[in-house]
């Protein structure tokens, strides 16, 4: 590597993007940018609205479409209460809404059991997990999963997943995802920890969490795992762990949800700094006005 690679990683955007973040991305030092998702609040127009601003970042960009991009909100309950022949149903037009949402975003790339080498990395590549996620190892969304990648369990999930680990060349490894692995914890201010049950629990994703134990089996660098969903202000009160190390990976929780906000008189852009210079990886927060980058 012949210089340190720069990502910024956006979290859950919930349509706080505006015209100051593409212009501000477009003019940083980023080699990639890396979004979790959710571009949308509960209206699929929201979300391509937000896509349509997207579509104006220079910089390279890849996302992983969340569990609130392309669901209605009946299908969201739907697929929250695990009513099958109703979530089957409603999931009759998402196919459609997603190839409006891609197109919305232009050159930014969607992604989906897929793997991305990294812009000036040659040794690094991002692998995208499972669309659609929502936690508690439910895989949401069957329908358009076997249709879209002919995935309709877990299991099947996890294969295609380690399957990919295989495939790729690069043996330096960042993981996005909409949400986070298991393994992590499972108090309520756990990185990915229910905080909205009582008694709290680990909400991560079981097939990531196998998906990244065989990439290390395989003698991989996993360097870092970034996802969103479960949003940093807790449900009971306080702020969860948004970034820890374990094993020598990076696991970063990127959704400070709202990432636009007021504080002290002044508007704050959020977003993380991920840079990797050879193996050594630093995560900072980032709370950016104007020129701030």
């Amino acid at each position: 590597m012949n210089k340190a690679i720069e990502i910024a990683l956006i979290g859950d955007v919930h349509r706080q993007f505006d015209q100051h973040d593409i212009t501000q991305f477009n003019q940083s030092d980023y080699d990639l940018l890396l979004f979790t998702g959710d571009l949308a609040n509960y209206r699929h127009r929201e979300g391509i609205a937000v896509a349509r601003q997207m579509a104006e970042l220079q910089t390279p960009a890849l996302i992983i479409p969340g569990n609130h991009d392309t669901l209605t909100a009946p299908q969201l309950l739907a697929e929250i209460k695990q009513w099958p022949r109703l979530r089957r149903w409603l999931a009759w037009g998402q196919p459609f809404r997603l190839r409006q949402w891609q197109r919305a975003l232009g050159q930014v790339q969607v992604g989906g059991y897929s793997a991305h080498p990294v812009p000036g990395a040659e040794d690094v590549a991002v692998l995208v997990g499972r669309q659609f996620a929502m936690g508690g190892s439910v895989l949401h969304c069957q329908p358009q999963l076997q249709r879209q990648f002919g995935i309709g369990t877990m299991a099947e999930s996890a294969a295609r997943l380690c399957q990919l680990v295989e495939q790729t060349s690069q043996q330096k490894l960042i993981f996005l995802a909409h949400n986070g692995p298991t393994g992590l914890g499972s108090r309520p201010d756990s990185i990915w920890g229910n905080d909205f049950q009582a008694g709290g629990g680990d909400f991560g994703d079981s097939d990531l969490r196998e998906t990244i134990a065989f990439a290390q089996a395989q003698g991989k660098t996993v360097l870092a795992v970034v996802a969103g969903h479960m949003h940093q202000h807790v449900k009971t009160g306080g702020q969860r762990t948004w970034h820890l190390v374990q094993d020598g990976i990076h696991y970063i929780n990127a959704a400070r949800v709202p990432r636009i906000f007021g504080e002290n008189g002044r508007t704050h852009h959020h977003h993380i700094r991920l840079t990797i210079d050879d193996n050594s990886v630093t995560v900072r927060e980032q709370l950016c006005q104007g020129n701030d980058f």
